[in-house]
């Protein structure tokens, strides 16, 4: 058997619909799209808090990530009871590159 990290996988997750990221648009963020970054994103699955911990410390080492927003469901604080008992970390990140020479840049969730 292997440690809890070679247990560690990602949850492939579809790009957010246009009805669903309308709906949140005006339902979270009284109609202002801006606050809209999570319409690409992804899960990775840990086992440990250590493996969690690890992950968010290499995307902070990432020359071409940006940690935009941590939002910690694990955090005391975080009212459980808002999102069914669910726990995570939610991540947003800046992802940043160039091609050609165009330089981009893209948000997207880690969660």
């Amino acid at each position: 058997a292997g440690t809890a990290a070679d247990d560690a996988h990602v949850q492939w997750a579809a790009i957010k619909s246009s009805g669903r990221a309308i709906e949140k648009v005006y339902r979270s963020y009284r109609g202002d799209v801006a606050y809209l970054v999570d319409l690409c994103r992804q899960s990775l699955i840990f086992w440990e808090v250590r493996d969690i911990v690890a992950c968010l410390k290499g995307m902070l080492l990432d020359p071409e990530v940006r940690v935009v927003r941590v939002k910690n469901r694990f955090d005391p604080e975080h009212h459980a009871s808002q999102t069914a008992g669910f726990r995570s970390v939610a991540v947003n990140v800046e992802l940043r590159g160039r091609a050609a020479d165009t330089e981009w840049r893209h948000v997207c969730e880690v969660q």
